[in-house]
């Protein structure tokens, strides 16, 4: 298990800025990858970054209020815990339900995210809910479930199954300084 600070996300709106002061840009380099598992992980950071934990919490927590950091959780690694079946949901709702609908598939203890992405030419779906399981039978017994939740709203569903792991990390900002291979301008923040 390792505990994540996740970047915000939007595609209905322009993502927020993050603050660019070196401070944050620090906080960011030392969190991306996730927090060191210690009993105070807190206070890791704060001597990290050189400020008390009182104000290293309010830098975090301004982040988050600002929308530069969506969420601070742990992220349990659900292949060591057995969990080794995945199944992204695909279903195709009406745009005027898809936040209420969303919202129902997104409340379900199996389903890790759930959003909204456009529609496609040759994509007609729209919402997206992550399950995963111990077995297909268990990913596609949680598929029937949410479909059965959606029941009329749905006109049509599928389910993309993991074949095997290419990548396993998320987004990571390159540390600040740092140049992309083949870039001639500003530091990759």
């Amino acid at each position: 298990m390792s505990a994540c600070i996740s970047p915000s996300e939007s595609l209905w709106q322009a993502p927020p800025r993050l603050d660019e002061t070196p401070l944050a840009l620090r906080l960011v380099e030392l969190t991306q990858a996730g927090l060191p598992l210690l009993e105070d992980p807190w206070a890791w950071l704060a001597e990290q970054l050189e400020l008390s934990v009182e104000s290293t919490l309010d830098l975090l927590k301004r982040l988050q209020a600002e929308g530069a950091i969506r969420r601070i959780a742990a992220v349990p690694n659900h292949y060591r815990l057995g969990y080794r079946h995945n199944g992204m949901t695909v279903w195709d709702v009406a745009d005027a339900d898809i936040s209420r609908l969303g919202a129902l598939l997104g409340a379900q203890p199996f389903v890790s995210h759930c959003y909204r992405r456009p529609r496609r030419p040759g994509w007609r779906y729209n919402l997206f809910a992550m399950v995963h399981g111990r077995s297909r039978e268990e990913i596609d017994s949680y598929r029937d479930h949410l479909r059965y939740l959606l029941g009329n709203a749905c006109a049509a569903d599928d389910m993309l199954v993991s074949s095997r792991i290419l990548k396993k990390t998320g987004l990571r900002l390159s540390p600040v300084g740092t140049k992309l291979a083949g870039e001639t301008g500003a530091s990759v923040l």
